[in-house]
């Protein structure tokens, strides 16, 4: 492969003291083991959307024009994605759906991966629950999914997971990302999607 694959890894949690980039950070180290990929973490902290859409035909404000303009390239840029989501009340963050619900070509024919995190669920129905929505927007959701169950006692004080079977659950997820993300991106150099 002579161009690496652009893998965007969404932060999905932005509540104070969240547990998110701890997670997120520790994907990133084990997709950077992989020299093929070439990583973009967007942190919804960091780069905060609009939460009003305006009315059909109608434009944004400018202020909101500029907030989605910082993270709607790097959505577009993206050949494939790794999100990183908590389960709030057996689902995902509201400002997870709205990062998603401002964007839809930019979803197609692309895939996507789950890391979770949560208490005795390991954020599996948040996961179940986005699969949804990414199909609706034409998005291959991955098989394999990383989950972290009590997730704050699976990482030690440097970020590291302590059970060896994250890593390997994670290379699995990778396999099949990397596996998807070059099939659809070769499949789309053929013949765009949808056509």
């Amino acid at each position: 492969m002579s161009t690496p694959l652009r893998i965007a890894i969404i932060t999905g949690s932005t509540r104070d003291g969240r547990f998110g980039p701890t997670v997120a950070d520790w994907i990133r180290r084990q997709a950077a083991e992989r020299p093929e990929l070439e990583l973009d973490l967007i942190d919804l902290v960091e780069t905060p959307l609009p939460t009003t859409f305006p009315a059909f035909g109608q434009s944004l404000p400018e202020a909101d024009a500029e907030l989605l303009a910082a993270v709607k390239p790097r959505i577009a840029a993206a050949d494939a994605f790794i999100v990183v989501t908590p389960e709030y009340n057996h689902s995902f963050p509201a400002p997870l759906k709205n990062a998603i619900d401002w964007h839809n070509a930019e979803w197609h024919a692309k895939p996507v991966g789950f890391v979770s995190y949560g208490g005795i669920s390991g954020g599996l129905r948040a996961v179940e629950q986005l699969r949804l929505v990414f199909a609706e927007l034409h998005a291959v959701g991955i098989r394999e999914t990383v989950s972290f169950a009590s997730a704050w006692e699976k990482f030690d004080a440097e970020g590291e997971a302590v059970d060896p079977a994250a890593a390997t659950a994670a290379k699995s997820m990778l396999d099949q990302l990397t596996w998807w993300a070059l099939a659809l991106k070769e499949a789309k150099a053929i013949r765009p999607y949808g056509s």
